[in-house]
């Protein structure tokens, strides 16, 4: 899978839905989405793994039951693919022996349906949080707090209003350490699949950005080359 710097090239909260239920798996993508990650969605087995073997995702909800490759073979393909992603598998039952199966296969988490929603938004956080490495949830840096538990963010103790892509650009290039981040990278990052790689849409959100973060600048352009913190 491929990498970028020496670090993945999703290294972000990317995610990928699996669930054959077609409302179901609009109504978990949206909602993931409305929670600040970009989302891709498969709607069979198959679909999942080859989008999981071409994007390299912080985590995989998982539904158990999957037409053309069942859940139990994707999960078990993910993990002989040595895909860092954490996997959270969900299914219509809630039996002790199904969630030991379900963990026995080499799934991190097991949620039942029906499930609240909430709590899947709590799960998912947790699994990005602990894959490829663990990232601390606050990062302080020229001057810049990051919250990424309660997407909340601050320069010089002054509170800022980040809209989701605004913020998922911000923590990325904090998260980066000094270290260029292409436009490409970005957009794989804070947007899904279905965004036109040729689209204009990460220097539109990086000029708001820039404009609410405010005096001194902050963010470098480089050009041809991408973005970093200065």
């Amino acid at each position: 899978m491929p990498t970028i710097g020496g670090l993945k090239e999703n290294d972000g909260m990317r995610l990928l839905v699996v669930e054959d239920e077609e409302e179901l798996a609009r109504v978990i993508a949206d909602g993931l989405r409305q929670n600040g990650f970009a989302v891709d969605v498969a709607r069979d087995g198959a679909d999942a793994l080859e989008k999981a073997w071409n994007t390299d995702y912080s985590v995989v909800v998982l539904d158990r039951d999957l037409p053309k490759v069942h859940g139990d073979e994707v999960c078990r393909q993910l993990l002989k693919q040595e895909s860092s992603a954490r996997i959270l598998m969900l299914t219509a039952s809630g039996e002790l022996t199904q969630r030991v199966e379900g963990l026995s296969l080499g799934a991190d988490d097991y949620l039942p349906k029906p499930f609240a929603f909430s709590e899947l938004v709590a799960r998912v956080r947790a699994l990005s949080r602990r894959a490829v490495k663990a990232s601390p949830p606050v990062i302080s840096r020229s001057g810049i707090v990051l919250d990424s538990t309660r997407m909340g963010v601050s320069r010089d103790g002054r509170e800022l209003r980040l809209a989701r892509k605004e913020f998922a650009l911000l923590e990325t290039l904090l998260r980066a350490e000094g270290r260029v981040v292409s436009a490409e990278e970005l957009l794989e990052i804070a947007w899904d699949e279905n965004t036109d790689p040729l689209t204009n849409a990460v220097r539109i959100t990086m000029g708001r950005l820039r404009r609410k973060l405010g005096q001194p600048p902050l963010i470098e352009t480089l050009i041809g080359v991408g973005y970093r913190i200065a």
